[in-house]
């Protein structure tokens, strides 16, 4: 697996991020056909997967955890959604 940062390809979902949420760093990136946008503010950071096609996989959290935030994927409490995931971290964890 690979993250490949595509944050380019979003200008408007950053501008956004950054304007409406307490958001202060924002990046896009895709693993595959997955897409992983994690955004940090001053008190949790938070990933979000999404996939048009199929459901999430708990490989793909648990790699794209280790990459961007170094914590383990038993570390964190994953909420499943249909195609999408989200893991919120609290900055005391990292």
């Amino acid at each position: 697996m690979r993250l490949i940062d595509i944050t380019n390809s979003y200008p408007h979902l950053v501008a956004q991020q950054l304007a409406h949420t307490d958001t202060n760093y924002i990046k896009v990136y895709s693993l595959g056909s997955t897409t992983v946008i994690y955004t940090r503010a001053a008190a949790h950071d938070e990933l979000l997967f999404t996939n048009d096609k199929r459901n999430i996989k708990d490989a793909e959290i648990a790699f794209a955890l280790d990459k961007l935030a170094n914590v383990a994927f038993a570390d964190v409490n994953v909420i499943h959604g249909d195609k999408l995931a989200e893991v919120s971290l609290a900055t005391e964890e990292l």
